[in-house]
């Protein structure tokens, strides 16, 4: 027996014209609400109001950031301000003992990475290039300064 498998199911239907039922109802509601301010108010306060409603009606409707509606990233956004954050490290002074230990840790520590790397001084370093510069040259330290 063959089974008709429905596909693109996550397109949604369109209910009224080129947009869809929630299409539809953001920018019926955004349109009515901008109605009710220009009746009840004057002409500019009107204007004041509907511009911020009227693009939220549009972003609702319309906006896709990453693929995802513009409502699940208001959604989002009003969960993370609403919940809790857990907060797990709490800073605490440290004691003086501490603070001692900490100081000779860092001193040994120091003096470990010294002893591993050398220091390479300006005369040590002048050395090193002239008897570089001799045995490339030949030998002897007439030929370096000619």
């Amino acid at each position: 027996m063959e089974y008709q498998v429905p596909q693109f199911i996550e397109v949604e239907d369109k209910i009224v014209g080129p947009l869809t039922l929630k299409q539809f109802i953001y920018l019926a509601g955004g349109g009515g609400l901008c109605i009710v301010f220009f009746v009840y108010l004057h002409l500019i306060l009107a204007l004041l109001f509907s511009a911020p409603i009227v693009a939220l009606a549009v972003a609702l409707a319309f906006y896709k950031k990453n693929g995802k509606p513009f409502v699940e990233i208001v959604e989002a956004g009003f969960n993370y301000y609403v919940t809790g954050k857990l907060f797990l490290w709490k800073h605490e002074e440290p004691t003086a003992k501490e603070n001692s230990a900490a100081a000779a840790a860092a001193a040994a520590q120091e003096s470990a990475s010294r002893a591993k790397n050398p220091r390479l001084t300006r005369g040590k370093l002048t050395e090193l290039a002239w008897a570089l510069d001799v045995k490339a040259l030949g030998g002897t330290p007439q030929s370096r300064e000619q």
